[in-house]
């Protein structure tokens, strides 16, 4: 927590309203802290509750609201509740709060269906029996040192209703909601049909519990807000999540799953647009997070992709929205491959290919060679740093003017000028193929150029106000490469 307060200058400066910290609760750690062993306490390894206390105060007088991570999908196998479970008589009210059930077939050898954990391999996992003998099969759609909770049984649900009070009490302005789219599996748990959507998730209950929350939320002073990490089939299903008594956002994963190109990128701004617009809420963007490869990696690495990056960056902020920014992804970090002995992840060791391990390296700060500043240790950090990273790291990029840093601060100073009050109708603008172009509002237009030469400008644009990249002969827009103009 320490660490972090010391770095709020830093997000305040490059003109960030809001900070969302992954969780920090006691744990394990057999999954970077999602599988939480006390809701209501910081794990020493992040310092105490009185550092969280300090590190709240700061970020609100710097003008920074905080939002933490609740998972309510599942705890850890370390949790109170799963150890009282595992020593208690099958059927009693301590097995209720979990998902447990009796295994099919001749003596209950098989799990109780097909379901596969997200990190591979069966999603059930036996425990002994009273006699010792082996006895029921308990759910993880995850880890197996993360059992799913039962949200069947209203004593879940009320326990985390009771530690968003503890939360909100402390001060903190939201909640990013993992897993949203879990927590109520089908009562029957169905196999998994060969090509269906995933049974278990996206249950119609889930809602309530969210007009639950919502309503919590509107009970303390200030903008309280949440917002979703709601995997869903289609961009219609995601928006549910955001009716006006529900949610206040949701994560556009399917902006971020784009690939990079002129059609894909319009097709997914026009359905997520058209989607959140029949539920009257406002869409929410994001590039990269600690799931996924890195966006400059995604498209192509190098020289090549973190253009390509900086051009999605400036379609993405010139978007009606939130939009959030992946810690790194400022200063142009690309994917980087851990060795096998430094891997982490479980979703790795259960054979879920690379793993994330990659995109969660920590940040350079500063200086010539690891940890690049981060943290008070000496040599690599619990994932190693490239050493190349020496040329990104903030101090190197800090003072250079043409830096991906310099560019990420400038964009958003300038989207915090050019939005206010320009309206949140996007109208398309006719543009050569392999490019996009789009008018926000009453107010500025942005072009796009996902092919591969020059193309013209639209007619609506004007002065140029800021690239992603250097801009050709007048009238042009080079490839890879995005920009912002005035109204001609």
């Amino acid at each position: 927590m320490a660490g972090i307060e010391q770095r709020l200058p830093y997000l305040h400066d490059l003109g960030v309203d809001s900070v969302w910290i992954t969780p920090f609760y006691t744990s394990p750690q057999n999954d970077h802290g999602y599988d939480v062993a006390d809701y209501r306490d910081v794990d020493p390894l992040f310092g105490s509750l009185a550092d969280f206390d300090s590190m709240l105060a700061k970020a609100h007088d710097l003008g920074l609201r905080v939002i933490v991570d609740l998972v309510p999908n599942h705890t850890s196998s370390e949790h109170p509740w799963f150890r009282e479970a595992l020593a208690a008589e099958p059927g009693s009210p301590a097995r209720d709060r979990y998902v447990f059930r009796d295994g099919a077939g001749r003596g209950g050898n098989r799990p109780p269906n097909n379901w596969q954990s997200i990190f591979g391999g069966p999603a059930w996992t036996r425990v002994p029996g009273p006699d010792g003998e082996p006895g029921q099969w308990y759910l993880h759609m995850f880890d197996p040192t993360q059992p799913d909770l039962n949200w069947w049984n209203a004593e879940v649900g009320d326990e985390l209703e009771s530690v968003l009070r503890f939360w909100l009490d402390r001060g903190v302005d939201g909640f990013r909601i993992d897993v949203a789219h879990g927590l109520y599996n089908p009562l029957d748990l169905p196999d998994k049909k060969r090509g269906q959507w995933m049974p278990m998730w996206d249950q119609p209950e889930v809602h309530e519990v969210y007009r639950r929350w919502r309503k919590i939320l509107e009970e303390y002073d200030g903008e309280r807000m949440a917002v979703a990490e709601a995997w869903t089939n289609t961009p219609e299903s995601m928006a549910r999540y955001v009716r006006a008594d529900e949610l206040h956002q949701t994560f556009n994963f399917h902006w971020l799953g784009a690939t990079w190109g002129a059609a894909s990128f319009r097709r997914v701004i026009t359905e997520s647009l058209a989607a959140v617009g029949l539920v009257g809420a406002s869409a929410t963007w994001v590039l990269s997070n600690h799931d996924v490869v890195r966006h400059v990696t995604r498209y192509g690495g190098g020289e090549r992709g973190l253009a390509r990056g900086r051009a999605a960056l400036l379609a993405m902020l010139a978007l009606p929205g939130g939009s959030y920014i992946y810690q790194g992804e400022e200063l142009g970090l690309e994917q980087v491959e851990v060795p096998h002995e430094h891997k982490q992840d479980p979703s790795y060791h259960r054979g879920a290919d690379e793993g994330r391990d990659g995109c969660r390296v920590p940040m350079p700060w500063s200086g010539a060679e690891a940890p690049f500043g981060f943290g008070p240790g000496q040599g690599q950090p619990w994932l190693p740093q490239p050493a190349s990273w020496k040329d990104l790291t903030v101090e190197a990029q800090e003072q250079a003017p043409d830096s991906t840093l310099s560019f990420y601060r400038k964009a958003l100073r300038a989207r915090r000028r050019l939005t206010a009050g320009v309206g949140d109708e996007v109208t398309w603008l006719t543009t050569a193929p392999g490019t996009l172009a789009f008018r926000r509002g009453d107010g500025f237009v942005c072009m796009v150029n996902c092919g591969s030469r020059a193309a013209r400008l639209p007619a609506e644009a004007g002065e140029l106000v800021l690239s992603s990249g250097p801009v050709g002969a007048a009238g042009t827009l080079p490839p890879d490469t995005a920009a912002w103009f005035l109204p001609a």
